[in-house]
C-alpha cells in the first residue's frame, strides 16, 4: 500500500513541476507534449492559487508517507521505493530553481564550445538557443573544481540535445540519491528510510538538483569512511564535497574526529557557519541540504527539525502564488514564513526535550 501510494504522490509531483516551466523551453514537438505544456503553463501562471493549494496539498503527503516510513521502518521497502520514485522523478523538471540550467549550460561551454566555463559566461554565447531560458547568464563559473567533471559527462552523452542532456543529468542526481541510500543503510537502515523519504531530500535534491546534493553524497561517503576508520579515504571524500560548495567545510572535521559527542559540535558549526552564510547573502531554501551529512551522528534531532524543512518548503509560497522573487515584498514574505518557521521549531524542540527529560526522571524513580 505504502509503495503504490508514494507513486501516486510522487507521479503527481513529478506533473505538478512542470506547472513552473519557462514557457520557451520546448522539450519535444510531439502534439502530445504541446498539450500537456499548455495546461501547465495554464495552471502554473495563470491559475496561480489553485496551482498553491496543489503544492501545498502534495507537501503535505510527502510529509504524511515520510513519517508513516519512518513508523515502519524496519518493514519498508527501501530499494523498491528508491527504484520507483529515483525512476520518477529523473522526469521530473527543476520547478523552483533555475540553478539546473546553469549547469547544465556551464559544463556546455567546455564540452561545446571548448571554452573555459571560469573564464567565459553564458552571455558570451548570445547565438545559443539555450540562452533563453537560462537565468544568471552574466556570471562565470561559481562552484569549486570538484563539481565542473560530475557535469561533464552528462554533457558530452547529450550530443548537445537539451532533452537528452536534462534528463541524464538528472540520472548523476538520481544515482547519487540511490549512493547515498546505500551507504547510510550500511550504517542503519533507520538513517537511510529518513534520507530516501524526506520531503525536503526529494524537492530541493533530486527535483530542483541543487548540486549541494551532490556535495553532501560525498560527504556521506566520507561519513562511511570515518564510521570504517580509513580516515584518509574520509578526508579525500570531504575534500571533494568542499570542492563543490565551500558551505560544507565543517564536515571534514569529523575526519579528525573519533567521538559521536565531539561530532556533535562539528553540527554547532555547520548550523554557525549557514547562518553566516544566511546573514551575507540571504536565505536560501536549499543551504540547509548540509546539515543531512549529519544523520548518522543526530538523528533524533534531524527528526525533529522536520518543522524547519517543511517551513523551508512552503516558504515557495511566494513564488508559486505570485510569481518570481522580482520584489522585495516577496523576498520579505518568504523570510517571514521561514522565521515563523523557526520560532515554531524552537518551540517544538523545547517541548521535545522538555517532555524527554521528564520521561527520564520518571524512569529513573522507578
Amino acid at each position: 500500500m505504502f509503495l503504490v501510494l508514494s507513486t501516486f504522490i510522487t507521479t503527481l509531483l513529478v506533473i505538478y513541476s512542470y506547472f513552473l516551466i519557462d514557457p520557451n523551453i520546448t522539450l519535444f514537438q510531439h502534439s502530445w507534449w504541446v498539450t500537456f505544456r499548455d495546461f501547465a503553463v495554464h495552471m502554473g501562471y495563470y491559475q496561480r492559487e489553485t496551482s498553491w493549494y496543489i503544492y501545498l496539498l502534495l507537501i503535505f503527503a510527502l510529509f504524511g508517507l515520510h513519517i508513516w516510513a519512518m513508523q515502519t521502518y524496519k518493514q519498508f521497502s527501501l530499494w523498491k521505493y528508491v527504484f520507483l520514485v529515483g525512476g520518477l522523478l529523473v522526469l521530473s523538471h527543476p520547478f523552483l530553481s533555475h540553478d539546473f540550467f546553469n549547469y547544465m549550460f556551464d559544463a556546455r561551454i567546455l564540452t561545446e564550445y571548448g571554452k573555459n566555463p571560469y573564464m567565459f559566461k553564458a552571455l558570451d554565447f548570445p547565438a545559443d538557443q539555450w540562452t533563453r531560458f537560462m537565468h544568471w547568464t552574466h556570471r562565470t563559473y561559481p562552484y569549486g573544481p570538484s563539481f565542473l567533471p560530475v557535469t561533464l559527462v552528462p554533457s558530452m552523452f547529450g550530443m548537445g540535445k537539451f532533452s537528452v542532456t536534462l534528463i541524464l543529468f538528472k540520472l548523476v542526481w538520481i544515482l547519487s540519491y540511490a549512493l547515498a541510500v546505500f551507504i547510510l543503510n550500511k550504517v542503519n537502515k533507520r538513517y537511510a528510510v529518513f534520507f530516501a523519504t524526506h520531503p525536503y531530500i526529494l524537492i530541493e535534491g533530486l527535483v530542483n538538483g541543487h548540486n549541494d546534493f551532490i556535495g553532501v553524497v560525498l560527504a556521506i561517503v566520507g561519513v562511511w569512511y570515518v564510521i570504517k576508520h580509513e580516515r584518509i579515504s574520509a578526508f579525500v571524500a570531504f575534500i571533494l564535497s568542499i570542492g563543490i560548495k565551500y558551505v560544507s567545510a565543517p564536515a571534514i572535521l569529523i575526519s579528525f574526529l573519533r567521538t559521536k559527542t565531539q561530532i556533535r559540535f562539528v553540527f554547532v558549526l555547520q548550523l554557525i557557519v549557514l547562518a553566516a552564510l544566511v546573514a551575507k547573502l540571504g536565505v536560501q531554501q536549499w543551504y540547509f541540504l548540509s546539515l543531512f551529512i549529519f544523520i548518522p551522528f543526530v538523528p533524533r534531532l534531524m527528526d525533529v527539525l522536520g518543522v524547519f524543512f517543511a517551513g523551508l518548503l512552503l516558504s515557495y509560497y511566494p513564488y508559486i502564488r505570485f510569481g518570481g522573487w522580482d520584489t522585495i515584498e516577496k523576498v520579505d514574505l518568504k523570510n517571514q514564513i521561514i522565521i515563523a518557521a523557526v520560532m515554531l521549531q524552537f518551540v517544538v524542540l523545547f517541548a521535545y526535550y522538555f517532555f524527554k527529560r521528564k520521561a527520564h526522571k520518571r524512569f529513573l524513580r522507578r
